[in-house]
């Protein structure tokens, strides 16, 4: 849609770069360069204070350099090498011959690609427009459809100040606060019309018309649209509906899901995109198909329930929550406010058009479901596990009185990875060597994984062992950072030297500071954790990360008692707490940590991708039995289950349970085999173990296999798709 008199931002970049440096500006504006084999070098070279500043991004970075860096870069024969093998790297993945989605499913085309909406899409740190897992998992869905070839778009919203950012005061209470996204400095284009003006779609809203335009990211072969309500000519208050993720009131929520649903499908239109599927990934999408049935009435003159099976054809939808609770639903009252012009478009009367939500007909209380609407007007739904599938069917039957449970039409395609994002540079160079070079491109493989084998128990050992003292390196700089801020007295800043040790069993633990995720479960019996973590002979050590959604006060006493604890004389060195959660940061834990915890109260956790990313670095989960680790935990050879079986309704006996099996695992199992180790310092049982965890987890939980289990079940069914290999890249 950008006019061809137009400059583009990435000609813009262009003309500021001497002319054999131009190509460093195609690579700033397509996310491929975050997971491709030079990952971020070729820019932090740059600038490497810089790069830290400006939180890695790509196109800063070559805004602010200075010429006289820049002529200096052209006298550097390695990164002229660097950048030009980078970009001919660039050059053919984005020009395949073949790929695996042109040969197992060419039905799925350029002209029809499907359509992937999320309200959150975390694609790397330098878009700060994700939360958490959502969008983690939709940023990793969007880079594997571009692995394998399949035509795809996403469709979410841009954030001027994404979700919020994080800093604890010295009483370690969580304080909340926001940072403006600059959109014109970021790797994004603002979309134009063929006059050059931004090119926009209108919404009636709360009795306004609001105008939105939109932007694209680049991801590799896939474009990310991202829709915009911040605009000069919008009321103040329209121009803040995507001012904020998760943030508001529920009146902003809704205005939210009516931009990303009903918004996402006109911007399609108006950039002349007819897709053939639309995926709504979680029910905040849901109003999409709405309108997708309002414009086929518009083009049929048909009303709405003739249409509703041509509507329902086309659009598909994942659910990610197991609590009914954390579904979104809006009161009546609400709808009517929002919809009260709508109903009629779609030939509907009220009663009809709250129905669509109602998980009981005919209460007039009853609030509208997003979720309730998405199951009702999508063709397939999924959870993203085995055990997920098994509790929203349970959860939804309700909406399907002829069925018995096990019949309720909700399947389940378990999460996975993308392995080349997530995997250290280090372990991907050592893949390289004894799984071969293609390793990226066979992930679903597992006769590929079992040469895993074939790695040297050292080599594996002190490969992890340097993934750990990055990671406390990296540890140590935040701590201090922190502590600085917040004007700490000098010794605890000097203290900052002596934390943590990388010859210490090191865990990991990040992830929202949701109670039901139970960061507390270590704290049960404070003086037995003192003794586990404060052991001299064979210490323990813990890195904390992760955010308390801004309302929730009980997650902000969460953290408060993991600040104390980290206080205690005989821990200072030995816990520590990341402030301001991000993908980098994430990126280190999950590379570094010798054991990744996850602890939720069963079966809260829908599926988790977290421990899935610790597989491919050489890291072992402790993890209850729930989400994705009840499909890929092997007892006795590639992680520890907490609890096992033992499961009871009553939160607080569960809880002394589980941390009793916890406390039992570290002192019994865990601890005594890191530190079975040799002359060499090189415990061969814990080695096993990460082997065998690389060789069980790796083929199954990686978005290349989840993505062949989308086309193949969700996307075109009509094809039985074969993905053991799946070669991402075809050599000729």
């Amino acid at each position: 849609m950008t006019t061809h008199n137009a400059i583009t931002p990435v000609q813009e970049l262009k003309q500021k770069l001497p002319v054999p440096l131009q190509r460093l500006a195609d690579l700033a504006y397509n996310y491929w360069w975050s997971w491709s084999g030079d990952r971020a070098s070729l820019f932090q070279n740059i600038d490497p204070q810089e790069w830290e500043k400006c939180g890695h991004n790509p196109v800063t970075i070559l805004k602010l350099a200075k010429y006289e860096r820049l002529t200096q870069l052209l006298e550097d024969p390695d990164f002229l090498k660097q950048m030009s093998a980078l970009g001919q790297e660039f050059d053919d993945y984005m020009n395949p011959t073949e790929t695996w989605v042109s040969r197992v499913a060419p039905q799925v085309t350029k002209e029809h690609p499907i359509a992937y909406f999320c309200a959150e899409f975390g694609i790397h740190e330098s878009l700060p427009i994700y939360s958490g897992g959502l969008g983690i998992l939709a940023g990793d869905h969007l880079k594997s459809a571009s692995d394998l070839g399949l035509p795809m778009v996403g469709v979410g919203l841009l954030y001027r100040q994404g979700y919020f950012r994080q800093r604890l005061n010295r009483q370690g209470w969580q304080e909340d606060y926001y940072v403006d996204n600059i959109f014109h400095e970021m790797p994004i284009e603002l979309m134009k019309d063929g006059h050059g003006h931004p090119l926009t779609i209108e919404l009636e809203i709360r009795q306004r018309m609001v105008k939105v335009q939109i932007w694209r990211a680049q991801v590799g072969r896939v474009s990310l649209y991202l829709l915009d309500s911040d605009r000069e000519d919008n009321d103040p208050i329209d121009r803040w509906l995507t001012g904020h993720l998760y943030g508001g009131n529920q009146e902003t929520r809704i205005s939210q899901e009516v931009v990303l649903g009903i918004g996402g499908i006109r911007a399609l239109k108006a950039l002349g995109i007819e897709p053939s599927v639309y995926h709504l990934n979680e029910g905040h999408a849901a109003f999409c198909t709405l309108e997708v049935a309002r414009q086929e009435i518009e083009r049929t003159g048909k009303s709405f329930y003739d249409i509703e099976a041509t509507v329902r054809q086309k659009c598909v939808f994942t659910t990610h929550t197991p609590v009914p609770a954390g579904h979104d639903v809006f009161s009546s009252d609400l709808m009517d406010s929002f919809f009260a012009h709508y109903w009629h478009q779609l030939h509907l009367s009220r009663e009809q058009f709250l129905a669509l939500g109602a998980r009981r007909l005919g209460d007039p209380w009853e609030p509208f479901g997003m979720t309730v609407l998405a199951l009702r007007m999508c063709r397939t739904s999924n959870g993203v596990s085995e055990l997920h599938g098994q509790v929203s069917r349970k959860m939804w039957t309700v909406l399907y009185p002829r069925c018995s449970e096990n019949e309720v039409p909700i399947g389940y395609i378990t999460n996975g990875i993308h392995a080349p994002t997530w995997t250290a540079p280090l372990m991907a160079d050592l893949y390289n060597q004894y799984l071969g070079e293609d390793w990226k491109n066979r992930a679903v493989d597992p006769q590929m994984w079992a040469k895993v084998d074939n790695i040297p128990d050292r080599e594996l050992w002190w490969r992890h062992q340097i993934l750990k003292e990055r990671l406390i390196a990296y540890t140590r700089y935040k701590v201090r950072k922190s502590r600085l801020e917040r004007g700490e007295e000098e010794h605890r800043i000097q203290a900052v030297d002596s934390l943590l040790d990388p010859n210490v069993l090191t865990i990991g633990f990040a992830r929202r500071f949701s109670p039901y995720k139970r960061a507390y479960l270590l704290l049960q019996d404070f003086e037995r954790s003192l003794r586990i973590f404060g052991n001299t002979q064979r210490p323990v050590q813990i890195v904390f990360a992760g955010k308390a959604h801004p309302a929730d006060e009980e997650g902000k006493r969460i953290i408060q008692r993991l600040v104390e604890w980290c206080q205690h004389p005989a821990l200072l060195r030995r816990v520590a707490l990341i402030e301001d959660y991000d993908i980098y940061t994430g990126q280190k834990l999950v590379q570094g940590v010798d054991v990744w915890l996850n602890n939720p109260r069963r079966p809260l956790e829908a599926s988790g991708t977290s421990g899935q990313k610790v597989c491919f670095n050489g890291g072992i989960n402790c993890s209850v039995l729930d989400g994705w680790w009840c499909e890929g935990y092997q007892s006795g050879l590639n992680g520890w289950a907490i609890g096992e079986d033992a499961h009871t309704s009553d939160q607080e006996l569960q809880d002394r349970i589980d941390s009793e099996s916890l406390y039992r695992l570290l002192e019994e199992e865990i601890v005594p085999m890191y530190y079975d180790q040799d002359a060499n310092g090189v415990s061969h049982r814990w080695v096993n173990m990460m082997k065998a965890s690389i060789k069980t987890n790796a083929p199954l939980f990686n978005t290349d296999r989840m993505i062949a289990d989308y086309v193949s079940q969700v996307y075109v069914p009509e094809i039985s798709a074969s993905v053991q290999p799946i070669l991402a890249k075809v050599k000729v």
